[in-house]
């Protein structure tokens, strides 16, 4: 079942990129039923795999800020709602299985959650079976500002089919989850966020100007961040500085730290996972939703 059969599916038609070009290929194309080849072999004995029975799910195209055509994954309860909305920022593997699914749940929970493809016009990650090719030609040229935009039409799309545009929210994992922490900076009107083990520090860029770090003093949404102990790639030094950044600011922001697990210990399907810390930080990003007035039934 899809939710976009009006006249916004022929304005998506002038966007695409090329002659014989279809909708349906793109849409289909850009967004995998099946997990990113990068994240092979997969683990297959914890990968959660969320029914989608009694939702509303699909893919279905954006209009970015920039005229360009942007597919998304979403997942929302049946009925008319309005549904508080959960943005939902992917990995640097795309908008593959575990993204989906991370909507399903968010919707069997009362949200509609929308994962746009942030990756479209750099590249598919989801058919790189190489991680550094990856960061290599797509991700490295990826700017903010594009990212910031897709996420802009996200929430327009969200809000003008069953979504709630007073109750909006955000989560977002590993390259997701330093996007998070920016689109928190760039929209006060989110409610709160959640930042699955986002990077925290790093060198500006032409393309990345800003790092969470920057922006924490200044925040007005309160973001929660869940951060690994044995994180190899995020120090524990950056995510002390960004908890004494965050107190010099207003937000209410906090960082949960997992002092036993490693980077990526949300992702079910991957060895990184660790079931008891996966839990709590959902279990925590439900309560801060909650407690930041989503309104869930």
């Amino acid at each position: 079942m899809t939710l976009l059969e009006d006249e916004s599916g022929a304005e998506f038609d002038s966007l695409l990129p090329r002659v014989g070009f279809t909708r349906r290929d793109f849409l289909v194309g850009s967004i995998v039923a099946g997990f990113a080849l990068a994240t092979q072999p997969v683990m297959a004995q914890t990968a959660i795999d969320t029914p989608a029975d009694g939702l509303v799910t699909g893919i279905e195209p954006l209009v970015g800020a920039d005229r360009q055509a942007v597919p998304a994954y979403y997942a929302r309860p049946e009925g008319k709602g309005p549904f508080p909305v959960v943005l939902v920022a992917s990995e640097i593997f795309g908008v593959h299985h575990y993204i989906q699914d991370v909507c399903r749940r968010l919707a069997r929970q009362g949200y509609f959650a929308i994962a746009p493809d942030l990756f479209v016009r750099q590249g598919d990650p989801t058919k790189i079976s190489n991680v550094q090719l990856i960061l290599d030609s797509i991700v490295a040229k990826v700017p903010d500002a594009q990212v910031l935009g897709d996420l802009d039409a996200a929430v327009k799309f969200a809000t003008t089919h069953g979504g709630d545009a007073k109750r909006l929210y955000m989560t977002g994992f590993c390259w997701g989850g330093r996007v998070t922490w920016l689109y928190a900076a760039h929209n006060p009107k989110l409610r709160a966020a959640v930042a699955w083990y986002g990077k925290l520090e790093g060198a500006p860029s032409a393309l990345n100007p800003k790092q969470p770090v920057d922006l924490a003093p200044n925040l007005t949404v309160p973001v929660l961040g869940l951060y690994g102990g044995k994180d190899q790639g995020i120090p524990l030094d950056d995510v002390e500085d960004m908890k004494g950044l965050l107190k010099k600011g207003s937000s209410g922001s906090e960082i949960i730290v997992f002092p036993e697990a490693g980077h990526a210990f949300h992702a079910d399907y991957r060895p990184s996972y660790r079931q008891a810390e996966a839990e709590e930080g959902w279990k925590r990003l439900l309560d801060w939703f909650a407690r930041h007035g989503s309104g869930r039934g």
